[in-house]
């Protein structure tokens, strides 16, 4: 774990911004407390810490022990798994994300990822895309009483479109009840508040250039709530000038195309980053999809041009 210190108040006693970086959820992830001393900070953002790591190790389809692991090895068995009460909540939000998406938010998606490979840049094989479109299916899921069942052989599930945000909030209120009064979560771009800076101030917060590496698209001031973002740009690879990315439409099996990013402010990480995703896989009716959502969004379409809205947005300062 990184720690960086920055400033300190006139009194010289408290650090103003102390940053500790760390490794999570295949990301570059950081807490960042400000008014608290060096002492209480790093205190505070081991116990943040600890939370996201809980978080990863129960649901990353990495860990052969994780729930998830669990659920998707069963598959096709017609065992059910037992799940506790945060499981069985991350299932219900999915179910709603599925009904308000119209069905393009799945968390059975996932193993369309088995077609593609983005390391590699090569496309799916003939035929293996109509070999994995039959596993997708959040209908098919099989819950009730707190067991869940996959009916068929090789389904899974896949929390990597809430992973991240879910924890980021997980993370920030437990900074929140540990009383912490000014806060920062960053999961890999993935951003979650507690309250503004010491003095009141809003954070400014950065959202990626989608075509220009290392470069800001705008800067937005946020007193709170939360921030997060999907694109093409994050994995991708490029074949006669066309970009396929990891957004993957569960209705074809094929990368989106119609949004270069979409970056959306919501009161919980969670919402924002599930809007981000749906409008994403929305193409022409994300920007009607996110104003029925009435939230502030920042959009980059195919071509470069950005569009913003919601009901609190204002013209974004530039970075």
């Amino acid at each position: 774990m990184k720690v960086t210190r920055v400033g300190q108040t006139r009194a010289g006693s408290q650090a103003e911004d102390i940053g500790f970086e760390f490794g999570a959820m295949a990301c570059v992830c950081e807490v960042r407390l400000s008014g608290l001393d060096l002492t209480d900070a790093t205190r505070l953002a081991h116990r943040a810490i600890a939370e996201v790591r809980r978080i990863e190790a129960a649901y990353s389809r990495y860990r052969g022990d994780s729930v998830l692991s669990r659920i998707n090895a069963a598959a096709g068995t017609g065992e059910a798994i037992a799940v506790d009460d945060e499981t069985r909540h991350l299932l219900n939000f999915a179910a709603q994300l599925h009904a308000a998406s119209d069905g393009l938010f799945d968390v059975t998606s996932g193993v369309l990822r088995k077609a593609w490979d983005f390391k590699a840049a090569r496309r799916p094989a003939p035929g293996q895309l109509d070999a994995l479109l039959p596993l997708v299916g959040w209908p098919q899921v099989q819950w009730s009483d707190g067991r869940v069942a996959l009916p068929r052989a090789g389904m899974e599930l896949d929390f990597g479109g809430i992973g991240k945000e879910y924890a980021a909030d997980r993370a920030a209120t437990l900074l929140q009840r540990l009383g912490a009064d000014s806060a920062m979560v960053n999961l890999g771009g993935d951003i979650r508040l507690v309250g503004p800076r010491p003095d009141g101030a809003p954070w400014a917060l950065g959202i990626a250039h989608p075509r220009q590496e290392g470069a800001m698209l705008v800067t937005m001031s946020l007193q709170d709530g939360a921030l997060a973002t999907s694109g093409d740009y994050e994995r991708f690879f490029e074949v006669d000038g066309q970009r396929f990315c990891h957004v993957l439409d569960p209705r074809s099996g094929w990368p989106v195309a119609g949004w270069q990013s979409v970056s959306v402010v919501a009161p919980a990480c969670l919402a924002a980053g599930a809007l981000t995703t749906i409008a994403m896989l929305k193409g022409d009716e994300a920007l009607d999809f996110l104003e029925l959502q009435r939230v502030d969004y920042i959009a980059v379409d195919a071509q470069g041009g950005v569009h913003r809205g919601g009901p609190q947005c204002t013209d974004p300062l530039p970075s």
